[in-house]
């Protein structure tokens, strides 16, 4: 691909009608009718087909100035590639080419490691604290209330981040997570297994952001279940007394005698069988007096569908 003795000139390119023109060493000036022209190197990588690659706008001829119609700016010689600049440029990929260099491969793989080194830097950057507060952050709406957002929040703030809440996420291992857990695992069973949920479900997350890899260190099934023992051989779960229907009318009776919003709260929860959570964000706009109806919406209820009560 030598060039040419008589190549382009400043002023052809600037006159060039549509076509396509060479100078020499792979370049060519492409003209289109719309006015617009753009340099390109053309070259066979060893082994390859012909590929082209973009060097610039090239100048057009027609400076801007403030009569310059919008659909016209583009055609200005403003940021335009000279002549000699796009010698420049094809002489160096001509050059690379001779050496057995692919430039466009060259390209693509520079940008791939640069966006590499990019992702590589928000991995180190993001701590399991901002992992597990982005979580919250994005998952907050789905869930029915405030109190589950700080419940998890408060948990990890008391068990999980003082262990490994500035480790990177990606460095997060099964010691860390022991750590976190241990203290409390036969003291407040019900508590560390909603921690552990709440470490595994962030883990998982960020690894489908691409923030970390491998099992995770959180995982019960086949991990970390033949670490710890099970909840239910730590500590059996009791339930509160229940109430003998036989005494619940006499009950009743007892508390419409009392005063009080917690015991109209308490008598309306029993009438309607309903949760504690729901009984109290009751308003007056999901009831009916006439009709005798409550209509819970469905953001309010645990099964998120609509529940009326009569």
């Amino acid at each position: 691909m030598p060039r040419r003795a008589a190549g382009l000139t400043a002023a052809g390119v600037a006159k060039a009608k549509p076509g396509r023109y060479g100078d020499g060493d792979g370049l060519y000036l492409l003209a289109k009718p719309n006015g617009t022209k753009f340099w390109v190197f053309c070259y066979s990588p060893p082994g390859g087909k012909m590929r082209e690659m973009g060097l610039g706008r090239a100048p057009t001829g027609k400076p801007a100035n403030d009569k310059t119609k919008p659909h016209e700016k583009a055609m200005t010689d403003r940021n335009a590639v000279s002549l000699a600049q796009a010698r420049d440029r094809a002489s160096v990929l001509y050059h690379m080419v001779k050496a057995g260099i692919d430039p466009l491969a060259k390209r693509d793989g520079d940008a791939a490691a640069t966006k590499a080194a990019a992702q590589d830097a928000v991995i180190a950057a993001t701590t399991f604290r901002r992992a597990a507060l982005d979580y919250i952050v994005a998952h907050e709406a789905t869930w029915a209330n405030a109190k589950h957002r700080q419940q998890w929040l408060n948990t990890l703030e008391t068990y999980a981040f003082p262990h490994f809440g500035d480790v990177p996420v990606a460095a997060v291992r099964t010691a860390h997570v022991l750590a976190a857990l241990e203290p409390v695992w036969t003291t407040k069973p019900e508590t560390a297994s909603r921690v552990r949920g709440r470490i595994e479900v962030v883990l998982d997350a960020a690894k489908a952001k691409g923030l970390r890899s491998g099992d995770n260190p959180a995982g019960w099934k086949g991990h970390l279940a033949l670490t710890l023992p099970a909840r239910g051989k730590v500590a059996r779960v009791v339930h509160h007394a229940a109430l003998p229907w036989q005494e619940v009318g006499a009950f009743v009776q007892a508390l419409e005698a009392q005063a009080g919003m917690g015991a109209m709260a308490l008598r309306f929860t029993i009438w309607t069988a309903a949760r504690t959570g729901e009984v109290v964000g009751a308003t007056w706009g999901e009831i009916d007096l006439g009709a005798a109806l409550w209509t819970v919406p469905a953001a309010r209820m645990k099964a998120g569908r609509e529940h009326a009560c009569h």
